[in-house]
């Protein structure tokens, strides 16, 4: 537990945590400091001034926020009309070259510049200069588009790929008027984080090729979400738009920031995979070749079901605890082996020793706490002795062909229960449709076992139904994801303790270790 220490902001008496900079500690208690250059995984610059605060205890008459530590009794002033007036003038230098077309730049409603000249200045300019041309529009590589005529030289941007990347391709070039954010000649950005630097530049210097004047900011509805890229399970924001009788459609994946898990950043690819979500949905029932209605194909599954010996189900490694949990009683229903195989979801070398894994199941813990088969043997030795291959939305082939799994599954009749069309099921006897992890809620346990939640962010005209809801028509009685829980409760002994509805946005370590704590 941090030490709390009590100080007066304005005169009103706060309690906050002991040693954190300012603009930190007052955040958590709704008191917000303006600044550009600081970011908490980047630290303290203190080059851009603006969160210059007074502090009444015979220190200087003013002192940078980002690198000043809270401590007990301390006065901060944040409303003086001497700090106010720091405030615009600091603003008001940093718009000299700034050009002033908000309503045509791609961050308008998401730039830190706008939002403090609406709060803080408000003033015209007194400079009558001629503005520095400067690039625009400028390839930085890897997605990254820069304006330099947009950019308030903070610094996060040439932070970030020396600290965090540590790939160093960033620069700030030339003095005074003419200073700029580089890259260096013959060295784009090339490093699967890059896109984060969109993130947390403070205005609309950088932004991202991939969404670059798509959407409208205040168009979008953010919901918090998990990415299902790997088995990393970073924290991210779902941006979203339905226009009137279309379906909702996903523009963007954000990282959300989450401490036991990604810290403040996601990857790139895991960024641009919202792409797949929106591509390739399995919209139709297919039985036996012909277009169906989708209650005729669960009739279809039910009599195939009643004729099949030996019934084998496959379950995916991206599904969620509540979804693992159904079909396991599902197959107990019915008699069926059951499961989880997914060696094609590991990537050799393609993981890094920070947030990018080989495994790129979201949720292979899950299938490890609920004793469902993972292995490879296992998988083989059912599948040889099956008639009807019931597939949960494994790919199989994820990773690549496997030849003795494709002669093996060609002498077999299939059925998938799939989100997105591919090569997998393009044999399948029955094709039902399903609804993908950005249309249902539920849990995952990441590699690290951090169970976090996620909820339902995108609705369609006609929702797909969730895999919980196939299962419930197929006989089983799991009605939501709510009610699956009593029995992973009394079936896993680290899970009993467990409410599903109270899961912080952080998670919970299941290990209850702080080994997870990626920090930035």
């Amino acid at each position: 537990m941090a030490e709390m220490v009590k100080l007066f902001v304005n005169g009103q008496e706060v309690q906050v945590e002991s040693g954190k900079n300012l603009i930190d500690a007052l955040k958590v208690v709704g008191i917000e400091i303006p600044h550009f250059c600081y970011h908490p995984a980047l630290g303290a610059d203190g080059n851009c001034r603006m969160c210059l605060v007074g502090i009444e205890d015979g220190r200087p008459p003013l002192v940078p926020a980002c690198k000043t530590p809270a401590q007990e009794g301390m006065k901060v002033q944040l409303d003086a009309e001497h700090i106010k007036k720091i405030q615009r003038d600091v603003l008001e230098f940093e718009l000299i070259n700034h050009p002033v077309d908000c309503p045509v730049c791609d961050q308008a409603g998401e730039c830190a510049l706008q939002d403090y000249y609406m709060n803080y200045s408000l003033d015209d300019s007194r400079m009558r200069v001629d503005q520095v041309t400067k690039g625009k529009r400028m390839d930085f590589g890897s997605g990254v588009v820069h304006d330099q005529e947009r950019c308030v030289l903070c610094g996060r941007c040439v932070r970030f790929t020396r600290q965090i990347t540590k790939t160093g391709e960033l620069g700030i070039v030339n003095r005074t008027d003419a200073a700029r954010v580089s890259i260096f000649p013959g060295r784009p950005l090339n490093n699967r984080y890059a896109l984060n630097i969109v993130d947390i530049c403070p205005v609309g210097a950088m932004t991202s090729s991939d969404f670059r004047f798509k959407q409208r900011v205040w168009f979008l509805k953010k919901d918090p979400g998990i990415c299902h890229g790997c088995s990393r399970g970073c924290s991210i924001y779902i941006d979203h738009h339905q226009e009137k009788y279309k379906d909702d459609v996903i523009y963007r994946y954000r990282a959300r920031t989450n401490l036991n898990v990604n810290g403040y950043f996601i990857c790139d690819p895991g960024r641009l995979s919202y792409a797949g979500e929106n591509q390739n949905r399995q919209t139709t029932t297919v039985v036996d070749g012909r277009l169906i209605g989708f209650d005729e194909g669960i009739e279809a599954l039910r009599e195939r079901f009643d004729r099949a010996r030996k019934p084998l189900m496959l379950i995916s490694p991206d599904c969620s605890l509540e979804q693992m949990w159904a079909v396991k009683r599902i197959a107990a229903l019915y008699g069926a082996d059951l499961s989880g195989y997914s060696d094609s979801y590991v990537v050799d070398g393609d993981g890094d020793d920070y947030l990018i894994n080989d495994d790129k199941a979201a949720n292979r813990r899950g299938l490890e706490l609920l004793d469902i088969d993972f292995s490879r043997e296992q998988f083989i030795a059912n599948l040889q002795h099956t008639d009807l291959l019931v597939n949960f939305n494994n790919d199989l082939f994820f990773g690549g062909v496997d030849e003795e799994l494709k002669s093996l599954l060609d002498k077999t009749q299939s059925i998938a229960v799939c989100s997105h069309q591919q090569p997998v099921y393009e044999s399948a006897a029955v094709l039902l449709p399903t609804a993908s992890y950005s249309e249902y809620g539920g849990t995952i346990v990441n590699e690290d076992y951090v169970l976090q939640r996620f909820e339902k962010a995108l609705f369609k005209n006609q929702d797909p139904k969730d895999i919980l809801e196939i299962t419930r028509l197929l006989g089983g009685a799991i009605i939501d994801a709510p009610h699956a829980w009593p029995g992973i409760r009394q079936s896993v002994a680290r899970l009993a303790d467990i409410d599903p509805g109270a899961i912080p946005a952080e998670g919970i370590n299941l290990q209850n270790s702080e080994d997870t704590n990626v920090g930035a």
